[in-house]
């Protein structure tokens, strides 16, 4: 009898406390001390780093007690010398705790220096890729072994503030390795939608894409998880609505608000799953250092386009949800098409700079991407090619 519904079998994840609202960014020395972090170390971009918004946090810290180091030698895809370099700074200032506050390469670096340190702390001094999802040590993590972490966002798209996976590029293999482990969820999330408010127009839609890419491939993922497929419609309203808003007037607080719930509800629905638009991203991302969120929104609807004959009812319910006509796949797709082309994003793979002649080399990786297994039809490296192919050019 159990087998006859094994298709109604598996293991269901959700998120960690989430202090929202705007303003709440003032909170974070109390979250600090509530954590017992004594001297945490904040883990930023570059970028973010020369602003006043890291400054005041580091500033409100100190005056409370809790001396606090800046880190943010970060690539925007990290990779491993960023997370090593990071590593260092935690030992050499005795810290305590992690700050991870940014988008996603804060996120995912602040997360993976967490877990790599307080691995090393117990006597695991083993490369960090060998903790990876099919890293060549396979090594299993010590649980808790992690030290604690808060996740300040200031972007609306990875949703890394909610999820329990880091993203690294691993220069030696041209590859990104994902990190997974659940206690790398982060202890305290403060998410102020005013920290969004400075984000340019196109970065504003590259990330709002990415929050869509991944609600959209969790709806759409093989898996049973019907909470997860709750929160992702969900969250594909939200950003249907206000994404365009956010991006025209990057000061719409409403806007960024919901667009800040919508991208921590894509992280969680892809507990389910992802799939091959997440795949693919992957090496691009790794091989030529395209702006994740931006890639996805690239492959969306070739992706789209391949999954159809197992999504279509899908696409029929959601667009019903969405107030889409036609309630058809084509209606999303032809919503899809068209937020891109509002928001300006590239049609094809050839508009990121990727040349044609690599193609067959991004599918082999691609289809041994922890991702591609989530898709709802198998995809090997041929058929990722076809897909590569199609991107390339623009045929839908």
């Amino acid at each position: 009898m159990a087998d006859a519904f094994a298709h109604l079998s598996n293991m269901w994840r959700y998120p960690t406390v989430i202090r929202f609202g705007i303003g709440r960014i003032s909170e974070l020395p109390q979250v600090c001390q509530e954590l017992g972090m004594k001297r945490p170390l904040l883990v930023t971009d570059p970028g973010l780093a020369a602003l006043p918004m890291i400054k005041s946090a580091v500033d409100a810290n100190n005056a409370a007690g809790v001396p606090t180091t800046l880190f943010s030698e970060i690539k925007g895809n990290p990779t491993g010398k960023n997370l090593m370099d990071g590593i260092a700074v935690f030992e050499k200032n005795k810290c305590d705790g992690i700050v991870a506050f940014g988008g996603g390469s804060a996120m995912d670096c602040g997360k993976a220096i967490a877990l790599i340190a307080g691995q090393r702390a117990v006597g695991n001094p083993n490369p960090w890729s060998d903790y990876a999802v099919f890293g060549p040590g396979g090594k299993i993590a010590k649980k808790d072994k992690v030290v604690p972490i808060i996740a300040v966002p200031t972007t609306a798209g990875t949703g890394s503030e909610v999820g329990r996976a880091a993203v690294i590029t691993d220069e030696a293999t041209h590859t990104k390795r994902i990190l997974l482990y659940p206690y790398m969820m982060p202890a305290t999330v403060i998410s102020d939608p005013a920290l969004t408010v400075g984000l340019p127009a196109h970065i504003t839609a590259a990330t709002g894409m990415d929050a869509l890419a991944h609600c959209f491939e969790a709806y759409s993922a093989k898996d049973f998880h019907p909470m997860a497929d709750g929160i992702a419609v969900e969250g594909m309203r939200l950003i249907k609505e206000w994404l365009p808003r956010a991006v025209k007037d990057g000061k719409d607080l409403e806007a960024r608000a919901h667009m800040m719930a919508a991208a921590s509800m894509g992280a969680a629905a892809f507990n389910k799953g992802l799939g091959a638009v997440h795949a693919l991203s992957h090496p691009v991302g790794a091989l030529f250092d395209t702006h994740h969120g931006l890639t996805n929104a690239v492959f969306m609807p070739y992706v789209m386009a391949f999954n159809k004959s197992a999504i279509e009812d899908k696409m029929v319910r959601l667009a019903g949800y969405l107030g889409i006509e036609p309630r058809t796949y084509q209606g999303v797709m032809d919503w899809v098409l068209k937020l891109r082309q509002e928001l300006k994003i590239p049609h094809t793979l050839a508009d990121l700079g990727v040349p044609k002649d690599r193609l067959e080399e991004v599918a082999k990786l691609a289809a041994e991407d922890p991702c591609a297994p989530e898709n709802p039809i198998h995809c090997g490296p041929k058929e990722m090619l076809a897909m590569l192919d199609a991107s390339h050019v623009g045929r839908l």
